[in-house]
Formats: C-alpha cells, structure tokens, sequence
C-alpha cells in the first residue's frame, strides 16, 4: 500500500522553487490539465544508471534513430566511450529493448523486451541473449516466443533460469533448444516454484523467488503451496460477458501459503529440501551469504514478533549429507520485528544488517547469536543502506539523524566511527559506482526541485548532472506558494511534524477553507522537506482556489523510533484518528482558518484515515474525498494486516471499533469516495462494503467507480478526470 501511494502521486508534498519565490506577478494559471496531462511541469532526473564493474564507467538506455541501445559512458566525463548494443542488433528490425542485465564478466547481454505486467513488481517479458562486439543478432532464450519471467544470468554466464508456468527452468547458453525443467508440479492457483505469491510480492516486496549459488552449480528457490489459500475474483468489463479474474489472497486469520525452500543442482536436477513452514510461520528472505555454500534463510512466525536467521552449508550436499540449521541470530519484539534487506556478509563469517532492537533501526555487526556490535546509535533511524564498500570497511546509508522531516547521508566504518557526508537541510539520496569512488547525488528541499551531482568518495563536486532549472524557469510564470512547516502538540502529549501552503495573495484578515491532505499510516511520511512533483502543482492549484493546504505526520508514522512508529499497534486509526481531530481544532484557532470548511483527502490508507475523520471526526470535518480506502482491516491481507493487529480472530475490537463501516452512521458533510473496479490490492470489495454501510444509515454521499483500473487508478485520461471531479466537488462543498 505505501508504494502504491508514491506511485499514485499522493505522498510525497513538494514545494516552491526559489526562483518562482521572486515573481509577483504571475502570468500562468494552474490546471488540472497541465498538471496531469501535459509535459509542462515535467521535471528532469538521472535515470536507469547502471554501474559497471571497474566502478569508473556505467550504462544508460538510449534512444536512437533506429530503437533505443545500451550506451557505455565514463562517469568522470559523462561521454560516451563504446555502444555495447543497438536493439536493431539484437532484434534485426523492429523491437526495442525494454530493460537488460550484464554477465559476471560482462561479455553477454540478457535482453527484455514485451513486458506485460502481472501485479506490482511482477511482470512476463521476452528474452534475448547477446555477446557483445560478436557482430550476431541477439538469441532468443526461448524459439517459440513464450513469454517468462525472472530470467536470469548465472554468475559463470554459461546458463539461464527463469520462471514459466510456474515452473523453475534452466538453459545452458551452449544450446538454447535444451531446456530443462526443475520442476514440474507448477499449476496456476496451486503451486509456484521460483517466483512468489501475491500477498509475499506485495508485503515482502519481492516477486523474485530463485537465486544462484556464486559457484554457479546452484539455485535455491522457492515453492508456494497456495492450493488451501481462498480465492478472490475480479470481473473484468469489455466484454459481452466480463470475464473474472481470479487470483489466490488470503485476507486477514485466513489460510497463506504454506512455503517451503529447495536447492537444485543445475546440472543434474537434483533437489535437495531444505526447511518448510506452514501458513502460520513465513520465509521473507532467503540469501547466499557472499561468496559461499551456505544460504541464509529468515523465518518469522505469524505475527511477525520473531525472526530467526539460519544458515544451511550447502557444500555439505557434495558428502551426499543433509545440510543441517544452523541459528545465527534471533531477534524479538514485543510489537513486530522489520522485514530488511540490509545485510551485508563479511569473509570472517561476520555480517552487518540493520535493527531496531535499541528502539531505533540502527547498524549492527553481528559476530554469533549472542554477539551484536552496535555500529550506530541516536534518537534517529537508518532509512536506507547503500552499501558495504569492502576495500575500506566502510558502511553508506541514509537517515534521520537532523529529524523525521529530513533525510541525511553518512557513512560508518567497523568501529562506529560515523560521518555525515553532507549537512544541507532537506532530503538526500546518493548511487554509488561498484567500487564506491563515484556518485550521483541528488538533493532538494522545500524550496528547490531535485539537483543531481556527480562528486567522487572524498564527496568532492566533479561536475553538475541536473539542476531542473527549465523547470524552475517555468515555475516562475506561476503563483507558487511555499510549505511552512510547524508542530502542534497533540492531547496525548506528541509533538507532531505538519506544513501549510496558504494562497499566494493571502490576507490574514480573512478566513480561508482548509484542504487537509493525508496518508498517515505505516512507512509513510507525507512532511517532508524536499521537492516531490505533481501533488504540488495540485496543491498550488488548490491555493489558487483559495484554499488553505495542510498535511500531517500523526502517530504511527516512521523516522522517530519504535514506540512513535509501533504506538497504535492492535488499534490501526485509533490514535491517528485522534490527532486528526486535534489537527483540526488547532487550525480552528487560527484567526484567519474558517473551522466550519475544513476538508480531508487521502488515498489507499489516506482514504482509510479520511473515512474515520469524516465519520468519528464528524464535527471537525466538513468535507472528504476517500480514494481507494481500507474499510474493514478484516478485507485487507494477511501480512500486513497482521503484522499491526494481529488476527480478527485474537484482536476483533480492534479490527471493528476503526472500522470505517462500523460508523457509517456518524457521517453529517459531503463524502465523495472513488474506487477502481480491478484494484488487486485494497479490493473493490471495500468500498462496496461502505456504500453499503452508508446506504443502510440513509446517508447521502457521491460515488464514483473508474472500470478494470488497479490501485493507483491511472491511464489515458483516468488521472485528469479523477482531479477535475475532485476539484468540482471541493468547489461545491467546501
């Protein structure tokens, strides 16, 4: 959900360039109709780089006269310096390359094309394989054209595996019209051998279930049972007769996948079992550790207040013996521990990974089960790693550290020696080369789009990649108003983060309307400072109108540690909830604030929280638009669900006393509620179920349903019509 929301284009609240600060008299007007269908806020970025091994050159795909190519550059210079491949090569004609990937020794290219997208991250795609400077047309990986997914180079270049039918296949690149199937009890909505299920891909963040051992002999991958897990169908319109489209989700105390992790021999076929769990336990991870035989496999329980790391030495299959579990750490929480990729393993056995065992996600070196060295410490979270630059055992990674309104750069060496690498206020993210000697970082903040630099490891400036400044050009023909960030103090006693953007001719004698735009839920921060795109025009255009825009971190929200971020555990809405309505009652003291026009908008968990502040906040709200909202927790899935409130079946208070259904009857202002019919996510169901609800309580409100549109509810003109009937119904009801 919190990724379907930034691609959605709803959280993240950017604001004003500091050259459109300087014009007083704007010539432009905002429009729905610039901001979501046309190019001409379009912002410029550094995209698809890709470093190569030697760490001083990368690739990039560009488009050319006859497709699109793969393009080598040297990151000093920016300059081209080779064209590795052109799809005409490959493809002889037409076909573009859509995405690729290098061998170890980056001689071969594993080239996509056609791809067709199943859920958030998954997709099927054709593939060709390409030796670079041989002067021959690209191979098809598979002659007849099927479609695969995942494929995938192994780290000696001689094989491929991929998925198809939900099958684990290999070919060896010596003879492409030898495939091999590793398994063969792959069935659609039954069993999934390499890829993942849809509530691990959505919740985990991974569709990728096959991985090779660095040796190249191996693969460990995955296989879902999900014979046992419920049903959900979609009808799917452009049809005489829709056609359903039905895929395995087990919502919340209902039956998961039970899954089970294999290692196959690529040669012989082999299979060797490893460790299995029921529905009741998960495998989140599974991961060579570095240049081994032993795999690290994580397994939580299902409430997701315990994580065990294993370790299984695979080499031990060579002795024709079963590879024994091994623990190598086990950490447990009161509340739910954090699924992370953040491990890095060590050639002493060693292996970093990030915690919040302290009570903030910090670093830690973990030596045994028992020994886990503390790399970084503060009232502050580790956002994200970069990287482990092993030749000098330094650490790269992103933070809080100046406060949850802010992200920060620093590094950390083996002793917890910590540098921050840049203090500018705002929001910064960095890519570094393979060997950590170059990187492209980029910045912004409330005041400035996203400036991209290359600099080198001494964090020297070499050269400028992006400044937008034809964006900040043309923001300067427009009204822009700034994002003023406060905190008030909420009844329970937390200071919570909020901004305001007031209309750029603002009188302080008058009193405004009040747009209040949310998401408030888990991993999600909507008050940043840095610049985020067209939800800013969105809110500038809204300042035109004449309305006041405010947005909120409420409990429950991340960046500051684990009793703030984990506080409404078991009570999903509850404390979030209250401090929406205390962000109400505190904008209705200011002089200049009508708390009679106090509106709230929010998407997918937004839209959950809108529902509650329109219903139980019913006094402080005047107005709401709900998109794609959770309704009942009990309609949502397992994974997520539960790793806040556990099951209905132990926690049925909390799931129904925050239920927006279960206060249908509440509702007094105008509600419009928007929903796409093929949303695989927050189902469709959901919002059936509160119209049901408000029907039931004789409560009049507008509905809007957008056919087969997903989640974030876009294509064609879809995005342009949804902000212009939500602008018409701001400017009849509030």
């Amino acid at each position: 959900m919190r990724i379907a929301l930034i691609l959605a284009g709803l959280a993240l609240f950017p604001t004003l360039s500091a050259s459109a600060q300087k014009n007083t008299v704007p010539t432009e007007r905002w429009s729905n109709e610039k901001i979501w269908f046309s190019p001409t806020f379009r912002s410029e970025g550094v995209y698809g780089i890709r470093s190569m091994a030697d760490g001083i050159h990368y690739t990039s795909l560009e488009y050319t006269e006859e497709g699109n190519a793969v393009v080598k550059y040297a990151y000093r210079t920016g300059e081209a310096v080779d064209t590795l491949a052109k799809s005409v090569d490959i493809y002889g004609g037409e076909g573009r390359i859509a995405g690729y990937q290098f061998s170890a020794d980056e001689q071969q290219l594993l080239v996509s094309s056609d791809h067709e997208g199943i859920y958030r991250h998954s997709y099927t795609a054709n593939y060709h394989v390409y030796r670079i400077g041989s002067g021959e047309a690209g191979r098809p990986l598979l002659s007849d054209g099927t479609p695969v997914r995942l494929a995938t180079f192994s780290p000696t270049g001689d094989k491929v595996a991929y998925v198809r039918d939900n099958n684990l296949w290999v070919v060896g690149l010596d003879d492409l019209d030898r495939h091999k199937a590793l398994t063969k009890d792959g069935e659609w909505n039954h069993v999934i051998n390499g890829a993942s299920d849809w509530v691990y891909e959505e919740e985990f963040g991974k569709d990728r279930g096959f991985f090779w051992s660095p040796d190249g002999q191996h693969i460990a991958y995955y296989r879902f049972d999900e014979s046992a897990v419920k049903e959900f169908s979609m009808p799917m319109y452009g049809s005489l007769y829709p056609d359903p489209y039905t895929f395995k989700y087990p919502k919340a105390g209902e039956i998961n996948s039970e899954v089970s992790i294999h290692v196959a021999d690529a040669a012989s076929g082999m299979v060797t079992d490893l460790v299995a769990v029921d529905g009741d336990n998960y495998i989140p991870r599974i991961m060579w550790m570095g240049d081994t035989d032993d795999l690290m496999v994580m397994r939580m329980n299902r409430h997701q207040n315990k994580m065990e790391l294993l370790k299984f030495d695979m080499g031990e299959v060579a002795n024709r013996m079963q590879p024994k579990e091994e623990a190598l750490f086990v950490e447990e929480s009161e509340t739910h521990v954090p699924v992370q990729d953040n491990f890095t393993f060590l050639s002493d056995g060693s292996f970093l990974m990030t915690s919040m065992m302290d009570g903030y996600n910090h670093l830690y070196l973990v030596k045994g089960p028992e020994n886990a060295q503390q790399l970084t410490m503060g009232q502050w979270d580790i956002t994200s790693v970069q990287g482990y630059d092993a030749k000098r055992k330094v650490v790269y990674f992103a933070g809080s550290m100046k406060g949850a309104t802010q992200e920060h750069l620093a590094k950390v060496d083996l002793k917890g020696r910590m540098t921050t690498l840049d203090e500018t206020t705002g929001t910064h993210g960095v890519r570094w080369s393979k060997t950590f000697d170059y990187a492209i970082h980029d910045h912004s903040d409330a005041s400035t789009p996203s400036v991209y630099v290359l600099r080198d490891r001494k964090w020297k400036e070499i050269r400028m990649l992006r400044d937008n400044a034809g964006l900040r050009e043309t923001l300067e023909d427009y009204a822009v108003a700034p994002r003023e960030f406060f905190t008030f103090t909420d009844d329970a006693g937390e200071d919570l983060n909020c901004w305001m953007m007031k209309p750029t001719d603002f009188n302080p004698e008058k009193q405004y309307p009040v747009y209040v735009a949310i998401y408030g839920g888990p991993g999600v921060n909507t008050v940043n400072d840095s610049w985020g795109g067209t939800t800013y025009y969105w809110h500038n255009l809204l300042c035109q109108e004449g309305y006041i825009v405010v947005s909120c971190d409420p409990r429950g929200t991340p960046k500051r540690g684990r009793d703030f971020e984990h506080s409404t555990y078991l009570q999903l809405g509850k404390l979030e909830t209250e401090d929406f309505i205390d962000l109400a009652e505190h904008l209705s003291a200011m002089d200049y604030i009508d708390g009679d026009r106090i509106g709230i908008q929010g998407w997918s968990y937004g839209g959950y929280m809108t529902l509650l502040a329109m219903t139980k906040g019913a006094e402080h709200y005047a107005a709401g638009i709900s998109v794609a909202p959770v309704t009942n927790w009990r309609y949502y899935d397992s994974i997520y669900t539960e790793r806040f409130m556990r099951t209905p079946q132990e926690n049925a208070d909390g799931y129904d006393d925050n239920s927006p259904i279960n206060h249908a009857d509440k509702l007094e202002g105008p509600l419009l509620l928007v929903h796409g019919s093929a949303d695989d996510n927050v189902h469709f169901q959901n919002a059936m179920e509160m119209v049901d609800a408000l029907v039931g309580a004789g409560k009049d409100f507008d509905f809007f349903a957008y056919p087969n549109r997903n989640h974030g509810i876009y294509g064609g003109n879809t995005r342009l019509h949804l902000f212009d009937m939500m602008l018409d119904f701001l400017r009849e009801n509030l």
